[in-house]
């Protein structure tokens, strides 16, 4: 038995993210990858489960899911100045959610959400479902302090992710320029955010 190394997990990645970019998703073969890289398609199963599992390390890669934890992680109940911790907050979250792979990956969950609904239900529960569930759990954080009002957390946390995505997100989707510059959607959202739901 062959003893997996980091070494041949990178190059699978990169010649599974060479592949991906070249085909697209649905085009893309585990035995594609594995003729790429050299090997068989049981060496690729033996680090990753599935070509959906494949797809998301390829094409979202550890560095990313790591800022995007970072950015999670500046949601701080602890701090009572609800401005500072959203402006911190958006401020990593802009970037991320509007890089070219993170666009990429998005425009494939919806072009597969027909076809391959693993796929898409991974893509989502991991980006938008995981933001959506941390607001949720701050709100609901900062609630109990006072701090906003009496709301339903959920639907707050939906409302706070479409504003931070409005005017900039669905454009870039489209291969358009966004309707707002960085700052002034920032600034716009939170504005619009505590007013509704702020004390």
């Amino acid at each position: 038995m062959r003893i997996r190394t980091d070494e041949r997990r990178e190059a699978i990645l990169k010649a599974a993210t060479e592949i991906f970019r070249e085909h697209g998703y649905e085009r893309t073969s585990m035995a594609m990858i594995s003729e790429r890289v050299g090997g068989s398609k049981t060496t690729l199963y033996g680090y990753f489960p599935s070509k959906e599992e494949l797809f998301w390390d390829a094409m979202v890669g550890t560095i990313q899911v790591e800022k995007g934890e970072k950015a999670l992680a500046l949601l701080d109940p602890s701090d009572a100045n609800i401005r500072a911790v959203l402006e911190r907050f958006g401020a990593a979250y802009q970037p991320l959610f509007t890089k070219r792979e993170t666009m990429a990956v998005t425009r494939t969950a919806i072009a597969e959400a027909s076809n391959n609904k693993e796929l898409s239900s991974l893509l989502y529960q991991r980006g938008p479902k995981r933001v959506l569930d941390t607001l949720a759990t701050y709100l609901a954080q900062i609630k109990d302090k006072g701090l906003i009002g009496d709301v339903d957390v959920h639907v707050a946390a939906i409302h706070l992710k479409a504003l931070l995505d409005a005017g900039v997100v669905e454009p870039l989707l489209f291969g358009a320029k966004p309707e707002l510059k960085a700052a002034e959607a920032l600034r716009a959202a939170i504005d619009c955010f505590l007013a509704a739901y702020g004390k």
